[in-house]
């Protein structure tokens, strides 16, 4: 184990960027429900966006300014960068059920979101967890399972969505919207294989 000051506020700063993240998951959850004011959902994803990105630039700001870091600076930038990526792709989910006007969606859709939810639930709970480099292991791992699963569920709506049951039109509003969700569910695993790189570098 490599020694290293402990800055406490960088930890801390990740911890409350995954926070949003999870925050972010949940608010794409109700943009799905029955009913929803989707004006009202979508300017809440952009407050939270931004809080997200307010975040990150702190925590750039803070690696600019420090002489000493927990570990590498290219892996404090990558790990913030890819944090905030997550967020912009939920972001861009919400708009474009709003910007599209979609009411109604295949069903599997909803199961994709519980898996994007259960991603950005697990990486808010791994984050504290880079101040010790434990229990990491476990939570990279259950990533790359549901990114797996969110593959096969990908590939599912996808036929949904092609089998003649949806207008044309439909058709081209939802395949941007599942695309985008699957790049929000890679994006996290992009940042579980981030973690587990410090981890092994740190170890």
């Amino acid at each position: 184990m490599r020694f290293r000051p402990v800055e406490a506020s960088f930890y801390d700063q990740f911890t409350e960027l995954a926070n949003h993240l999870a925050t972010g998951a949940r608010i794409l959850a109700e943009m799905l429900a029955d009913g929803a004011d989707h004006e009202a959902v979508a300017q809440r994803m952009r407050d939270a966006e931004h809080a997200a990105d307010e975040t990150t630039h702190a925590i750039i700001r803070r690696v600019n300014s420090t002489f000493i870091t927990p570990f590498d600076r290219e892996d404090i930038y990558s790990l913030a960068s890819g944090l905030d990526d997550v967020m912009d792709m939920m972001d861009e989910v919400v708009d474009m059920i709003l910007l599209y006007e979609v009411r109604h969606m295949p069903a599997e859709i909803s199961g994709q979101v519980e898996l994007l939810q259960r991603c950005a639930d697990l990486t808010s709970a791994a984050m504290p967890n880079l101040r010790s480099m434990q229990s990491l292991e476990e939570y990279w791992i259950e990533i790359n399972r549901l990114e797996n699963a969110g593959d096969k569920n990908h590939r599912r709506i996808l036929a949904n969505i092609f089998s003649g049951d949806f207008k044309t039109i439909e058709v081209l509003k939802l395949k941007d919207i599942v695309e985008a969700l699957e790049d929000a569910i890679d994006a996290f695993e992009r940042v579980a294989n981030t973690v587990e790189q410090i981890a092994v570098k740190e170890s």
